[in-house]
């Protein structure tokens, strides 16, 4: 599903269950030495899918491990994200040279709690969202801004090696399946290139889901694939 968000250049790969008993893969047992039954099947689950990408993209199985905030440390040459919700893993990955980063984002299409909304909302989100609303009632609007700015931040991070927090970055819903989110912070890049002012990504409700990918292009190719349905 979420493949469908994403530029022809990106490899997908997503779970819908866990495989009982699954084992860790060589190298990141210690990562969930402390880890709850339920956290550590999806931490195994979310890898494997990961591993699979990166083996579309012609790379050899490998523990993935987790940088200074927890992000996967991918290998050279790759960028890519990793997302987990009830009922769904997923991981994307594409080379450096098409792709400069890339995030997504799945959470349970259901209502975002009301104490969560005040935290993650700039000064004019909340009427964007109303308005929302009122044209489409069937979309839980708030959930979907709160994945939007997860996408935004899994794409900003790897680009800044900054923390971006939910009110430094206004998010634009189109209900037609994209979204802008205007950055509020210097975006100057730790890898040279221009600094981030704007990024855009898109989005679909499907399966019980909220799906959100980011990606900033390394040219000036963007989406490849058509709008998903």
């Amino acid at each position: 599903m979420i493949e469908a968000l994403l530029p022809a250049t990106a490899v997908a790969v997503e779970a819908f269950a866990d495989e009982p008993d699954e084992p860790p893969c060589p190298g990141e047992e210690d990562l969930l030495a402390r880890a709850s039954p339920g956290r550590r099947r999806e931490f195994v689950t979310a890898r494997r899918c990961a591993r699979q990408a990166l083996a579309r993209l012609g790379y050899a199985p490998a523990p993935i491990r987790p940088g200074p905030r927890r992000e996967p440390l991918w290998p050279a040459g790759v960028v890519g994200s990793i997302t987990h919700c009830d009922g769904y893993r997923a991981a994307a990955v594409a080379p450096a040279a098409a792709l400069a980063s890339l995030g997504v984002d799945a959470e349970p299409h259901e209502p975002l709690p009301g104490d969560v909304l005040g935290v993650v909302t700039t000064a004019g989100e909340p009427a964007r969202l109303a308005g929302l609303r009122a044209g489409d009632p069937g979309v839980h609007w708030e959930r979907l801004l709160f994945s939007a700015k997860e996408s935004v931040y899994k794409a900003w991070y790897p680009l800044t090696g900054r923390w971006l927090g939910f009110e430094e970055a206004e998010v634009t819903l189109d209900p037609a399946g994209r979204f802008t989110a205007r950055l509020l912070v210097d975006g100057a890049r730790s890898d040279g290139g221009p600094p981030l002012r704007a990024l855009d990504g898109r989005w679909r409700v499907a399966g019980g889901l909220v799906l959100t990918a980011v990606v900033v292009p390394s040219d000036s190719s963007l989406f490849a694939r058509p709008d998903p349905g």
